[in-house]
């Protein structure tokens, strides 16, 4: 015996509506549960990780601003500045320099020694944010005294000190105070110089970098302290000696490489 077929399931229209929010909201939780996951298992950009900072849970290892080797071999290395926006430094600080607390010693005292401040803008502001300033003068510090720097060549040994009594100054500048404190040089808001007492480092140049540095922002700064100081220390502006050849570091670098390569370092052009 056969039992007769039931008649088909229909649904009203409350119904069809009910299921049609169902489905909707499904996919959409499916959705966000592949972009969380899709989110984890990428790495944010290195170029968004603050200059200085560490990638979390890794071990620092590579090279650093001193060009030193890091910890051991094949760990994650620490992620290096890159240029940023011009537009996200600020244009003009307070016009007040603060000195930097902190001192170092000389690490060779057979030669002369040369004492230095570093002083910053204050109100100086990076993407809205104060300029963190241990960060510039430990940068600073890891340039001068690195071996292809001055010190080998022109027998001098600099100690950071922060008190009065310095030979001179390392100042960290907005644009517009550049311009004030280079004055009569003209700078024009883009600019570095020597004063005849102060290295005074434009900030848009420390932290935009230059074109003919590309994205090379750990070498342009390498070149911008070498330069300026080696004007503390009696050398004056050159030229490119031969197209192709490394840059001797008083060619005016942020201005043109003149049909030279690079050179940061006073070491590698002599």
């Amino acid at each position: 015996m056969s039992q007769s077929a039931s008649p088909p399931l229909r649904l009203t229209r409350r119904g069809r509506l009910a299921v049609t929010v169902v489905v909707v909201v499904a996919l959409v939780a499916a959705m966000a549960l592949l972009s969380s996951l899709g989110s984890q298992a990428r790495p944010d950009h290195l170029d968004a990780v603050p200059a200085g900072a560490e990638p979390a849970g890794g071990t620092v290892s590579g090279t650093d601003e001193s060009g030193q080797a890091g910890a051991e071999e094949g760990a994650v290395r620490a992620p290096r500045p890159r240029p940023v926006p011009e537009r996200v430094v600020s244009q003009r600080g307070s016009g007040e320099l603060s000195v930097v607390p902190g001192r170092t010693r000389a690490s060779d005292t057979s030669g002369r020694i040369v004492r230095y401040r570093v002083l910053v803008e204050d109100g100086l502001t990076l993407r809205g944010e104060p300029v963190d300033e241990r960060e510039f003068a430990r940068v600073v510090h890891r340039i001068l005294t690195d071996e292809r720097g001055w010190q080998p060549i022109d027998d001098v040994a600099f100690a950071r000190v922060s008190a009065e009594g310095s030979d001179v100054d390392v100042v960290l500048a907005s644009p517009d105070t550049t311009d004030a404190l280079c004055a009569p040089l003209g700078t024009g808001g883009w600019l570095s110089c020597f004063n005849g007492y102060a290295t005074v480092l434009n900030a848009r140049r420390w932290f935009a970098g230059a074109a003919s540095y590309g994205d090379d922002l750990v070498g342009y700064r390498r070149y911008l302290v070498s330069h300026e100081m080696g004007h503390y220390l009696g050398y004056q502006h050159v030229a490119c000696p031969a197209p192709g050849a490394v840059a001797p570091v008083m060619v005016q670098q942020t201005k043109s490489l003149d049909g030279c390569e690079k050179g940061p370092w006073p070491a590698e052009a002599t």
